[in-house]
């Protein structure tokens, strides 16, 4: 039988991980609401809009919508990004905050004429 003691002790530290634990999970609700969305389409080769802004320090969620009947790849050196879009499918890519600059992507498959880029000021 544990003492009265014991049994406090461990109502205490399994209250305070739970306090801890949704605090974690306020900030990541807090983080995921502050981000940027950003709709892209991609059709013939191209991205529309071409170029694309969001805010510095913010992360950016990307909701790309491949529009051609063949899948293509969204990838970004810069952005560390990659992700293959099926033919006629939507897709979210989540970005990392950026710090101001100019990010380049292409389309994996058609890298010379597929390009865009994201402008973060």
């Amino acid at each position: 039988m544990l003492s009265k003691e014991t049994v406090k002790e461990t109502f205490k530290a399994t209250m305070f991980a739970a306090a801890a634990l949704l605090a974690l999970s306020a900030t990541g609700a807090a983080n995921a609401q502050s981000a940027t969305e950003i709709q892209l389409s991609y059709k013939d080769k191209k991205f529309d809009p071409a170029e694309i802004t969001a805010s510095a320090n913010t992360p950016i969620v990307i909701k790309l919508k491949n529009l051609d009947a063949k899948a293509m790849e969204f990838e970004s050196k810069t952005l560390k990004v990659e992700k293959v879009v099926a033919a006629s499918s939507d897709a979210t890519i989540n970005v990392r905050a950026q710090k101001p600059g100019r990010y380049e992507f292409f389309d994996e498959y058609n890298e010379k004429v597929a390009r865009g880029a994201l402008v973060v000021k």
